[in-house]
């Protein structure tokens, strides 16, 4: 015979796994008015319910696609998606959006582009495109870091703003509190210190730091790297 205390347990239990289920379809529902609302949002079933939570704006004509196996944690209001006019951002598979430590932004103004690389990882960062910002597989960005591809406004009544594309490699790691600036080609296999300034190109296989940062010494393979 079963002890009220194992059968408390058991009801205990059934309830957790009642809410779980429909916070899930609740989830589902929200995604799909999501969807119906912006015809350029396309995301993957594999895709976590819990980008719900996400705060999508999209205007006429954009596209966003969310990869399988995307996934970020259920805190409302902790990533946000801004999408002007002909603007795409893609996220490939396994990506993790991350957002305990703040939130997560991904800008792109009309006509840019952003492209995240599969299995990479996004910190409490933001990525602002004017032009085009393309990571690799496996990039991660840390918390607090931020990737610009243009000046952002102009110097004077001279000088306007530009824009150039920002790349960064396959298995590169860019640390917290980071500034990327437009141009920036940072390769493949690379470490960027934390609370630097990339103002310039950083080839392969480099750890780089400082403001500018510059490089400092090398860096071996990190395919398996954590």
């Amino acid at each position: 015979m079963e002890s009220p205390a194992g059968a408390a347990d058991l009801i205990g239990n059934r309830a957790t796994v009642a809410r779980l289920r429909a916070i899930h379809f609740w989830d589902g529902l929200r995604l799909a008015r999501q969807r119906a609302r912006h015809p350029g949002l396309e995301i993957d079933p594999a895709a976590s319910r819990n980008l719900a939570c996400a705060r999508f704006a999209l205007a006429p004509g954009a596209q966003l696609r969310i990869g399988p196996g995307v996934v970020t944690e259920r805190l409302p209001g902790r990533l946000h998606f801004h999408l002007e006019s002909g603007a795409q951002v893609e996220l490939g598979a396994n990506v993790w959006l991350r957002t305990e430590l703040g939130e997560v932004h991904l800008v792109a103004f009309e006509g840019a582009r952003i492209t995240v690389g599969p299995d990479s990882l996004l910190n409490a960062c933001q990525l602002s495109a004017k032009s085009e910002v393309v990571f690799g597989r496996r990039v991660f960005i840390g918390s607090g870091s931020r990737v610009f591809d243009s000046d952002q406004h102009d110097l004077d009544d001279e000088h306007p703003e530009q824009s150039a594309p920002v790349r960064i490699g396959d298995h590169s790691w860019i640390a917290s509190d980071t500034t990327v600036l437009k141009g920036v080609t940072i390769g493949a296999h690379c470490v960027i210190g934390t609370r630097s300034l990339v103002s310039s190109d950083i080839p392969d296989h480099t750890l780089a730091f400082g403001s500018p940062a510059r490089p400092r010494g090398s860096v071996g393979d990190r395919t398996r790297a954590r």
